[in-house]
């Protein structure tokens, strides 16, 4: 790598949230280790609220997601496990964006 590019991808990183940096790990590893399409499975867990499945669920099921909940021990809690197909790590980046904005939500 030459001296301005790594000056460069250094100032990048600098400025990158840690949210920023995480998505852009994560699409690295996705494009190393994947091919596409893919059935990518998308695991949550959220605290029990029948509107926040619905709001989760009415994000996939257009995909043609399978979806499946399973309840915490005390109910507190819901987890969520869904397989879908993907075309590319943006797709799946994009679909962990748009469901953080979900109050509590956790991507596994």
């Amino acid at each position: 790598m030459s001296t301005f590019v790594a000056r460069e991808f250094y100032k990048e990183e600098q400025f990158m949230s840690k949210g920023e940096e995480f998505y852009a790990k994560l699409k690295i590893s996705l494009e190393e280790t994947t091919t596409f399409p893919t059935k990518y499975m998308f695991k949550f867990i959220i605290p029990t609220d029948k509107a926040k499945m619905v709001q989760i669920e009415d994000m996939f099921n257009h995909l043609g997601a399978v979806i499946n909940t399973k309840p915490s021990k005390s109910g507190k809690y819901t987890s969520l496990t869904i397989l879908v197909n993907m075309n590319s790590s943006d797709e799946i980046i994009e679909k962990y964006q748009e469901v953080a904005i979900i109050e509590g939500i956790i991507s596994l």
